[in-house]
């Protein structure tokens, strides 16, 4: 393949690319005339930026370790679906591999200076933290859930185990047995079921209301912990379930969400304070 020369200015043909991937999940070579012209837009912006924030004093001493550089360009190309593709995309922009790699190490040390301002952000405080969840309750807001184990065979008239009858008097057994004590359900689960959480004795989790098919949710939702339900049927085949435990709805506590919160809040802090630096940045 013949290289394309040199592009003038690697860095902006890096925020390109960057910028495509980022804005439409494409390589610039993928994106329409009006993509393009968004990706041009934004990367330019981003270099005059960028070019004013590695001038600042607080960009003085910051250095990208190799092995960072290394794990970044490897994210990069694992966007591609093989290093050709990767290659073809960096060859049409007039790179070749050491110029991208100029151009994402310069990319991460502007990461890294405002990394270095948002470290000046007030730290979050207790008080703060717990304002924010009495002010935002209805964010902690937890619905009813229900712990759930399910046997599911599937329907195939091919098959003379599963045939519509068949299967449907298996999964009956199935439930004598449980309700007898027979048999546990996690053992007829690895056994029996089709589903891939039989590999968990048939454990599907806690799942609130509108996660499973509504014939599943109208007869799990009227069980107590340890019922099994009726062979219910749905598109995908005859199903057992068990309920294992009632989460009934509530507000989750705070000591549940207390790290959760925190951290959201430091994130917007820090990024108020880059915001607040580079506006005057700018500015001056």
């Amino acid at each position: 393949m013949n290289m394309q020369s040199p592009a003038q200015d690697p860095d902006l043909t890096y925020l390109r690319l960057r910028t495509a991937l980022e804005c439409f999940q494409k390589p610039w070579g993928d994106l329409d005339e009006g993509q393009r012209e968004t990706v041009r837009t934004r990367a330019h912006r981003a270099r005059a930026i960028g070019a004013r924030v590695l001038a600042s004093p607080q960009a003085f001493g910051v250095h990208v370790p190799e092995e960072t550089l290394d794990h970044a360009l490897a994210e990069i190309r694992g966007r591609y679906p093989d290093a050709a593709a990767f290659l073809r995309d960096l060859h049409a922009q007039g790179f070749d591999e050491p110029a991208f790699r100029r151009a994402l190490e310069r990319d991460l040390r502007l990461e890294a200076v405002l990394d270095r301002v948002a470290h000046r952000a007030d730290p979050v405080t207790e008080v703060e933290v717990e304002l924010f969840y009495h002010l935002h309750l209805e964010r902690f807001h937890r619905p009813e859930t229900r712990g759930v184990r399910q046997i599911l065979v599937t329907v195939n008239p091919d098959f003379p185990e599963n045939t519509p009858k068949a299967a449907r008097r298996r999964l009956t057994r199935m439930a004598r047995a449980l309700r007898r004590g027979e048999a546990r359900f996690e053992d007829l689960a690895a056994r029996h079921s089709e589903c891939p959480s039989a590999l968990h004795g048939g454990l599907l989790g806690r799942v609130p209301r509108g996660t499973l098919f509504p014939e599943l949710e109208r007869a799990l939702f009227t069980l107590q912990p340890g019922e099994i339900s009726p062979v219910l049927e749905t598109e995908v085949g005859l199903h057992l379930l068990r309920c294992d435990e009632v989460i009934p709805a509530g507000t989750v506590p705070l000591e549940q969400v207390r790290g959760r919160i925190r951290t959201q809040l430091e994130k917007r802090r820090r990024k108020a304070c880059q915001r607040a630096w580079l506006k005057a940045l700018m500015a001056s």
